[in-house]
């Protein structure tokens, strides 16, 4: 998997301190490891990449020291913490409550945290990255017959630029798949237009099957860290369990495709925005380029190993809690021009989105309001919400 470490200490030619970048690869990357991408890469000193004031200064590969996670990240605007989930799996409670309280810390200053210790495998990511990209590389035509009109792109493919942004009408260099969830067929929700039915892809062997694991262990971990937000907001740690576990969550392998160079000019990967659920898990996805915004306005490159999971805050919690936890804008970068790189830029992101049932109320918590601290949003269901998210980004009108 590929890393970003952030080092400092270097100054331009303004005096101002600038960070530079080192990539690490530990081979576990099944699309970067001996790719025309890495062999380019190890020849580039002080390339300009990502931003004015982040460099790459150089590369080498991880052999016996331990890898450097995002823990270690410790910046002058963020530090984004990594917690074993397996603390707050612990019998000992004062163990269990130190995992509540930093990340009960951490979505309060920043909204990010990065999740080691969990059951999703290694062999499961890798599983899931080789089904998808059997995907992508089909012809569009071939695609295109596994897209639902009229559901807003709720299940199935969502084709190249459709998405964009709620600040602007550039959509979005990506094309991208929707897994959800499988109600029972004797509940209230079936078969309504908030929980259409699943899109099977039987051309790519083992899709549908890998995809679906994937989701259950991710809908598992999610419903564990909604525990732990539980109990740092001072509710029952079941709160949000009976509102989520069928809520309308998704599974969204991303494709950033390599740039052709005629692109429109204010096209990116993934536009500054801010996720529309509850909490988002991230795991490492197999190209760089996330980052998120710090207070302060700084973009922070943001990845995970092999082992970890990115999790953030998203609009959805940030409105129950009165915006005590803070969904923090993030984006995903184009690659930086060099026809060298080639299909090497390809991109896939694995994400997932956590969603309550549509008839939740978002309306603020009551220990989250005060005279001194009033509601900052008016109340309004989830499903409302969300809808009305998906026609400022383009999806449904």
């Amino acid at each position: 998997m590929l890393f970003l470490v952030a080092c400092s200490g270097s100054q331009d030619e303004n005096g101002q301190n600038e960070r530079e970048l080192k990539f690490l690869h530990d081979g576990y990357n099944p699309f970067l490891k001996a790719s025309p991408l890495g062999k380019h890469l190890r020849k580039i000193h002080y390339k300009a990449f990502l931003t004015q004031r982040l460099r790459l200064q150089e590369i080498f590969f991880l052999e016996s020291r331990t890898p450097l996670g995002l823990g270690s990240l410790d910046m002058s605007s963020i530090k984004i913490q990594t917690l074993d989930i397996n603390e707050f799996r612990s019998t000992n409670p004062a163990e269990k409550m130190a995992f509540v309280e930093m990340l009960g810390k951490s979505f309060r200053e920043i909204g990010f945290i990065v999740v080691k210790g969990h059951d999703i495998s290694a062999d499961l990511q890798k599983k899931a990255y080789d089904k998808i990209d059997a995907f992508y590389k089909l012809p569009l035509a071939e695609k295109e017959k596994f897209e639902v009109p009229g559901i807003g792109g709720a299940r199935g493919y969502t084709v190249f630029g459709k998405e964009h942004a709620k600040h602007t009408n550039v959509g979005d260099l990506k094309e991208f798949f929707h897994v959800g969830v499988e109600l029972p067929a004797d509940h209230p929700m079936a078969k309504t237009k908030d929980y259409p039915a699943n899109v099977s892809v039987p051309v790519v062997a083992g899709f549908d099957e890998t995809l679906r694991e994937l989701f259950n262990k991710l809908r598992s971990l999610g419903l564990e860290l909604l525990q732990a937000i539980a109990l740092d907001l001072k509710l029952n740690e079941n709160y949000f369990t009976d509102q989520v576990y069928f809520g309308n969550s998704i599974l969204r392998p991303i494709h950033y495709p390599p740039l052709k160079g005629d692109e429109h000019p204010d096209a990116v990967r993934s536009s500054a925005h801010e996720d529309i659920n509850l909490i988002t898990l991230l795991i490492g996805a197999s190209y760089p380029g996330l980052q998120a915004k710090s207070a302060a306005g700084e973009w922070i490159p943001v990845n995970a190993e092999a082992n970890q999971i990115v999790v953030n805050v998203g609009d959805m919690l940030q409105r129950l809690t009165n915006h005590r936890f803070v969904s923090t804008t993030h984006r995903v970068v184009n690659p930086p021009k060099d026809s060298q790189l080639g299909d090497s830029s390809r991109r896939y992101s694995i994400p997932f989105f956590v969603h309550p049932v549509s008839p939740m109320s978002l309306k603020a918590l009551d220990n989250c309001v005060s005279p001194q601290n009033p509601a900052k949003d008016p109340p309004i269901l989830a499903g409302d919400y969300l809808n009305q998210r998906l026609r400022e980004i383009g999806l449904i009108k």
